[in-house]
């Protein structure tokens, strides 16, 4: 597989992820969602910071909320320097097309999120941001207009989030042990594509480990 194909697929998803992303930023408040099916909701959310919606002040007490979220992008784009670099030192060796594909997915998750926390906080008029006075993050209401006043500072956007997959939801019986009586629900975290691509690569080089770091197939150069 070669750059110009992993390219593709890295512009495809990052055009379906930006394309949902805006949609539901435009067209939801805060909060709001709608059931498609009883395994599957569209819910509008914005985490500030790590996975599950986890941010570094959380671990590190004597960092602000503002210089954690800088903190974070920084590393992301890092990160995404280092995939980069990792899938075009693939492609160079000729690495299995499953491996390549993999990063290619990585890469676009990693570069889709990033784009949110660039430059989301200068596009749009609302999001959620800091308030210093309550020490928490807040949302200041409405459906966002893309009108470029912007809702936070230097590397302060939000990643949005619309998926949600609760295929179990319910109250367990009293029986059970420690959480009897209450209610349990699986898949609760609410995420998006970039996510989804991201988890997909992780989960194929889970189970195709064997042959994603298989030692790549040297042509025989026959001399004439």
């Amino acid at each position: 597989m070669n750059l110009k194909k992993a390219g593709l697929l890295i512009f495809l998803i990052l055009l379906v992820d930006q394309l949902s992303k805006f949609y539901i930023k435009t067209h939801y408040v805060l909060g709001d969602g709608v059931e498609v099916a009883g395994w599957f909701r569209i819910v509008f959310v914005e985490n500030p910071g790590m996975a599950w919606g986890k941010k570094l002040s959380d671990f590190i007490s004597f960092v602000t909320e503002p210089q954690s979220k800088i903190i974070l992008t920084t590393f992301r784009l890092f990160a995404i320097a280092g995939i980069f670099y990792w899938l075009h030192s693939s492609i160079k060796k000729n690495a299995p097309k499953i491996l390549i594909i993999s990063i290619a997915l990585i890469f676009a998750g990693a570069f889709g999120n990033i784009i949110d926390s660039l430059f989301y906080n200068y596009i749009f008029d609302s999001g959620t941001i800091y308030n210093a006075e309550l020490d928490r993050w807040v949302d200041y209401g409405g459906v966002s207009q893309a009108n470029f006043e912007g809702y936070a500072g230097f590397m302060q956007g939000c990643v949005v989030d619309m998926l949600q997959f609760p295929m179990i939801d319910t109250t367990l019986p009293d029986w059970f042990p420690v959480w009897g009586g209450k209610r349990f629900t699986f898949f609760d975290p609410v995420f998006n594509i970039a996510d989804m691509a991201i988890s997909t690569a992780v989960g194929i080089l889970l189970v195709f480990n064997k042959r994603a770091f298989a030692k790549p197939v040297q042509s025989e150069v026959v001399n004439e």
